[in-house]
């Protein structure tokens, strides 16, 4: 199922949107600000965000800039009271794909969202198989021949992320600020200690390898 990450500071309409969306068939997860929203996207995956921009601290302007360092390709949707051009055009600027004015018809808004799925071909069934390997991002599962292999979430979240944009290089530093945090104090090298850990507890698949990439990261290479 898709899931949807909603950074809205007013406690009701966050409430609205998650509930329609939910009602619409996606898994839905509201935040009240862009702090609780890092720690929710460290630990799930989530396949697009829909944000405010005044908000408390840090605004949704710096969220979606946080976001693009770590995440190019996550659609983000600015919802916010501010009509004025300026607001939008730093908006696109920093990234974002889509931007609704409040007050928001959340027909609309549906619309929106399913189109932006659409342009970054996610499907409804977030299951990556390749060859012998499936991995179920709700269930947050592996399985190599039909035999549950078992995953950390950290271990998961990175094989997702790489068999998801296979031939795509992650750098050691975007692994590390998705999948540990911005602000982790945590060495560089123990994303090689994960990558060493699943190239062992996944040697047994026959369909990709993980390769290193001297000097910036690793990439996920169909065989």
């Amino acid at each position: 199922m898709i899931k949807i990450l909603v950074v809205e500071d007013d406690v009701k309409l966050n409430q609205i949107v998650c509930t329609y969306l939910n009602d619409s068939g996606f898994q839905t997860k509201g935040c009240f600000n862009a702090s609780d929203a890092y720690g929710e996207m460290h630990n799930n995956l989530y396949d697009l965000i829909i944000s405010d921009i005044m908000m408390p601290e840090i605004d949704g302007f710096e969220f979606a800039r946080t976001v693009r360092e770590v995440n190019q390709v996550i659609p983000i949707l600015f919802m916010s009271a501010k009509d004025d051009l300026p607001s939008k055009q730093k908006g696109f600027h920093l990234g974002i794909d889509d931007y609704m004015v409040k007050p928001i018809e959340m027909d609309e808004l549906l619309l929106r969202v399913r189109a932006l799925l659409r342009r970054a071909n996610i499907e409804m069934e977030r299951k990556i198989t390749v060859g012998n390997l499936l991995l179920d991002a709700d269930a947050m599962s592996a399985e190599i021949d039909g035999e549950e292999i078992s995953l950390t979430t950290r271990e998961f979240n990175i094989i997702y992320k790489l068999l998801s944009y296979p031939k795509k290089t992650f750098s050691r530093a975007q692994l590390m600020d998705e999948f540990w945090g911005v602000d982790s104090d945590t060495s560089l090298r123990a994303v090689d200690v994960y990558v060493t850990k699943l190239r062992d507890k996944l040697s047994a698949c026959d369909g990709f390898k993980i390769v290193t990439v001297r000097g910036l990261g690793y990439k996920a290479v169909l065989i």
